[in-house]
């Protein structure tokens, strides 16, 4: 369940990945560090889309603003770039010839660039959607079992938080389940059909890859999973060609929403995306990569468990789920 885009960007060796919109369509250039100099930048520009240095102009942001690349022995760490940025690249005649032209004839180039200023615009706007002028934030739910079904409550009702709404989820998955039981099987599930959906129906049980998959469906809407341990990304639904998706972020044992907030308009969120904005899934992996950073999370296969019924110690997911197996016991505690 990968794409190109779920490769984790190495910013702490200073890595830079960078995606550039010209009229030709959206590129990605690799390769690049916060060493680089500007000089290096714009080599590769030219060398992927085929403008001269000399005529490169880079616009960022939105509203677009022009970047001053004049130094092209500065270092990119010191351009307002972070790895998953989208550029705009033209082609500027006037910055080569500039000094020749009578003010007429600027008045000429500049009207010319402004058009071309405006179709670039618009094929921005369309590839970042609001990324530009907000940021992807981690949303926290309780931690009481049903973080999963509470986040995907959560994103698919515009940031609506219902802890309750979890139990009408669970009740969702456990029907679509009996209702299949060719499908979900107990090769699938681990445990009988019937026996799965007494499970699921209980409240201190966990969700996981396949309630993932089954929200999926049911919604219609394709889950990206960041996961902050791995730097990866697990997206449930990716071949069934939804037009949504919706992120999640998952530090080994909780789950928690991302939503968009808008730097703009205070209180204004977004929950849901495009499947083809690779803005937002740039965001989302940047967020697992400071989390990773700071160690934001669980060792899903170190951590000490005890059954809260037998108070039995355990040590890590595996041993905890085949206890479960063995038991019918289903209550943990971290200690």
């Amino acid at each position: 369940m990968t794409d190109c885009y779920t490769k984790k960007y190495k910013m702490s060796d200073g890595g830079l990945r960078l995606r550039i919109q010209t009229k030709a369509g959206p590129k990605v250039l690799e390769g690049l560090f916060l060493a680089s100099t500007v000089g290096t930048l714009k080599q590769v520009i030219s060398d992927s889309v085929k403008i001269p240095v000399n005529k490169i102009k880079i616009r960022q942001g939105y509203p677009p603003r022009v970047v001053d690349i004049s130094n092209e022995v500065a270092e990119l760490s010191t351009l307002p770039f972070r790895s998953g940025d989208t550029l705009i690249v033209e082609e500027d005649e006037a910055l080569e010839t500039q000094a020749s032209f009578s003010s007429s004839d600027q008045s000429n180039v500049e009207t010319a660039s402004s058009s071309q200023h405006e179709q670039l615009d618009a094929l921005l706007h369309h590839q970042l959607e609001e990324g530009a002028s907000g940021i992807l934030t981690r949303k926290v739910v309780p931690a009481d079992n049903s973080c999963l079904f509470t986040s995907i409550h959560l994103l698919m009702n515009e940031g609506l938080k219902d802890v309750s709404a979890s139990l009408h989820l669970r009740e969702v998955i456990a029907g679509i389940v009996s209702s299949n039981p060719d499908t979900y099987c107990e090769g699938i599930l681990g445990k009988p059909n019937s026996a799965y959906c007494k499970w699921i129906r209980d409240k201190n049980s966990w969700g996981g890859g396949i309630e993932l998959s089954i929200l999926s469906q049911y919604y219609h809407t394709e889950i990206a999973v960041v996961d902050t341990q791995s730097g990866r990304v697990d997206r449930f639904g990716e071949d069934r060609n939804y037009k949504e998706r919706i992120f999640l972020i998952y530090d080994g044992i909780h789950y928690d929403p991302l939503v968009y907030e808008s730097v703009e308009q205070t209180g204004q969120i977004k929950t849901k995306f495009s499947i083809h904005n690779a803005v937002m899934l740039a965001q989302a992996l940047e967020l697992a990569s400071e989390a990773k950073s700071i160690r934001q999370f669980t060792d899903v296969e170190g951590f000490s468990l005890r059954c809260c019924t037998c108070q039995q110690p355990l040590r890590g997911q595996r041993e905890a789920t085949q206890h479960a197996r063995a038991t019918g016991h289903i209550q943990f505690g971290e200690y």
